[in-house]
């Protein structure tokens, strides 16, 4: 079983949200999509001041292995993006939860958790997976 932190949200596409409380979101992917991808050696950050639809590909992450897109969970614009990645992407691999952030949204719509999963829903999205 992945670590997975209760206070965040999930989506079925393997990134996490955090809610930081003023309209912001911070986004990354899970502990089960970087296990998943394996080694990451590059990390696209999206660009700030960009504006996202809930599911729109806005960043890539490229592993020894292969690239994926990361999907922004929820509408909205980007205000900061995690540019320690920029010469270190293996963060997200270490500490995926934490330093190994992508980029925060501000969001768009009135409600932050719409859409999103709880962590005992995305646990059986992962079980589903296999």
């Amino acid at each position: 079983m992945s670590d997975m932190p209760a206070d965040l949200k999930y989506t079925e596409s393997h990134e996490w949200v955090r809610d930081n409380g003023d309209g912001t979101v911070t986004v990354g992917i899970t502990d089960h999509a970087q296990d998943a991808l394996g080694d990451l050696v590059f990390v696209e950050l999206p660009e700030v001041g960009k504006t996202f639809a809930a599911k729109d590909a806005c960043a890539v992450v490229e592993s020894v292995k292969a690239a994926s897109d990361i999907y922004a969970p929820l509408a909205g614009e980007v205000v900061s993006v995690n540019e320690a990645l920029d010469g270190a992407p293996e963060t997200i691999n270490s500490d995926p939860y934490g330093e190994g952030w992508i980029f925060q949204l501000k969001l768009a719509g009135d409600n932050p958790a719409e859409g999103l999963l709880d962590a005992d829903a995305y646990q059986q999205v992962v079980d589903e997976e296999g």
